[in-house]
């Protein structure tokens, strides 16, 4: 009996441990689509909203690239009938490619024009975007090889604050286009310049440092706005 006690124990832990994930997966759809509800979005395209949000920050589409500035030349030692040669040979230019990844900014990006439209909430939305924004650009990072990442907290809570103070109506909707618009232009779209020198082979517009600032700050700001 211990024997087979010792055996079933590591599966029994296996599955305790999907059941447990399982839980936190389905509780995590659950408050994606709460706020998602809370924010105004058509309970018939709740489903395809949370999709093309999580798959979608595995898919990036490249717009253009850049050059990566440095040395055209490469010095390197020839050897000619005994005698060493220092020549200095062209190299190709460094490309980075420049895309807009699906789930961290066409989404958030689509989705705000329509709460903005639908809501009329221009000026409002407009101004709590700016602050967001502004805030972002000051502590977003650089990172060589990656891009440029900005702590997801900050923006959260300085953008469902804002849409607090700023406006009495519509504060959900104006906390996520906040958000999720201002993190992606204070951190992305204002740093745009800073990509070239950063070593990285792409550079995703709403994607790997700021995925998780802009969807996550997108929907931390409903919460908080919504408490």
């Amino acid at each position: 009996m211990r024997h087979h006690g010792f055996v079933l124990a590591p599966v029994f832990f296996v599955v305790l441990g999907a059941l447990f994930l399982g839980s936190v997966a389905l509780i995590g759809l659950d408050v994606l689509s709460f706020a998602y509800v809370r924010v105004g979005v058509p309970a018939a395209w709740l489903f395809g909203v949370l999709v093309a949000s999580l798959l979608g920050s595995f898919f990036n589409v490249p717009v253009w690239h850049l050059e990566t500035p440095g040395d055209p030349y490469d010095e390197g030692i020839v050897r000619v009938f005994g005698v060493q040669y220092l020549i200095r040979r062209p190299v190709a230019p460094q490309r980075t490619v420049v895309a807009v990844n699906v789930g961290g900014a066409l989404v958030p990006t689509a989705l705000s024009v329509y709460l903005v439209v639908h809501d009329h909430i221009e000026l409002v939305a407009l101004g709590a975007t700016v602050i967001v924004a502004l805030v972002v650009h000051v502590v977003a990072r650089p990172v060589r090889g990656l891009g440029i990442a900005v702590p997801t907290l900050v923006p959260a809570v300085l953008a469902a604050l804002t849409a607090l103070v700023i406006t009495s109506r519509d504060v959900a909707a104006v906390a996520y286009v906040a958000g999720s618009i201002g993190v992606l232009v204070g951190a992305d779209l204002t740093n745009m310049t800073k990509t070239r020198s950063l070593g990285a082979g792409m550079v995703s517009i709403g994607g790997a440092g700021t995925f998780d600032g802009i969807f996550v700050t997108g929907i931390l700001a409903v919460l908080l706005a919504a408490l």
